[in-house]
């Protein structure tokens, strides 16, 4: 196991040095004036230019820059914005709304499509089987903004059972629904992916051996099929949580979410490279630790993948 994890780590290096030295570059790299509009509608001093190549090392080439950058953010220093806030403030005031957004999220869409898929993988073409296949085909059809827009005109305005927007406190309780409509999409492919792997696994060798072994239903599904069929629900699960840490722009705007997606979108429209480059290189980080974290479940799932 320690060889696999070794294995998994190294692979990690090229890609966290290639992705952030790519976001730098589209970044800091690109022709054009990084302070365009940033002194109103007049040209910035020449004083303001040349403090700020200074501040954000723009005088050196883009290697250096980005060796510049590396060192700091190694200290976790991911820098400042234009009027000089740190962004590691930013995202200590965001990122926790966010995570516990893609917690509820994630719980969400792991509980009820997973549910779903085992019930229907086994009891195929009956009733429920139909109702789960309609329903999660009207949750792919439809845009997640719809189904916010929806559920906050029935839920907060209408019925009055929440309230249409999320405090800045953003609690759990008050992030249930706004979750719902995060995982709604994934939550209908979840129930299908797991459905279909359910069915593939029932008719497996090892599986009617057990069966004809007598063991008890809920043995042979938890044990010998769920193990072997949660394989590619896990990757969609891991890859969808980085997704969900990344910040959700559409749900994070419709209920008023102070997260990381918002935070994004506003520093892209602002222009903040310093804040952008620190945010994506977050993103980045969490993408890389979910996957190795999907690999470790692979090789507790399925042994023989470790000595491949």
């Amino acid at each position: 196991m320690g060889r696999y994890v070794l294995r998994r780590l190294l692979q990690m290096v090229p890609v966290f040095f290639g992705t952030t030295f790519g976001i730098y570059l589209l970044v800091w790299a690109l022709p054009g004036d990084p302070f365009a509009g940033k002194c109103g509608e007049r040209d910035c001093p020449d004083a303001f230019v040349a403090a700020m190549n200074e501040k954000y090392n723009l005088d050196d080439t883009i290697f250096v820059q980005y060796g510049k950058y590396l060192w700091n953010l190694l200290q976790g220093d991911f820098g400042e914005t234009f009027s000089g806030v740190p962004v590691s403030e930013l995202i200590a005031n965001s990122y926790p709304v966010t995570v516990r957004l893609a917690v509820v999220a994630l719980l969400i869409e792991a509980v009820i499509g997973i549910t779903a898929g085992v019930v229907t993988g086994l009891r195929r073409r009956g009733f429920l089987d139909s109702l789960v296949l309609v329903s999660t085909l009207f949750l792919i059809s439809i845009p997640v903004f719809v189904t916010g827009y929806v559920l906050q005109l029935l839920l907060g305005l209408e019925w009055g059972i929440i309230n249409p927007t999320v405090s800045s406190k953003a609690g759990f309780g008050e992030l249930i629904v706004p979750g719902f409509v995060l995982a709604s999409l994934s939550m209908a492919y979840v129930a299908r992916l797991t459905r279909a792997s359910i069915a593939e696994t029932r008719r497996a060798d090892y599986v009617r051996t057990a069966v004809a072994k007598g063991l008890p239903q809920s043995r042979v599904v938890g044990v010998h099929m769920l193990r072997n069929a949660a394989l590619p629900v896990i990757t969609f699960l891991g890859t969808d949580l980085g997704a969900f840490m990344g910040g959700a722009i559409v749900t994070e705007g419709i209920f008023n979410i102070p997260g990381i997606g918002g935070l994004i979108f506003k520093s892209i429209q602002s222009k903040e490279g310093a804040t952008v480059t620190g945010l994506v290189v977050l993103l980045v980080l969490v993408y890389l630790l979910m996957n190795l974290l999907v690999d470790l479940l692979y090789g507790v799932l399925d042994p023989r993948i470790r000595y491949d």
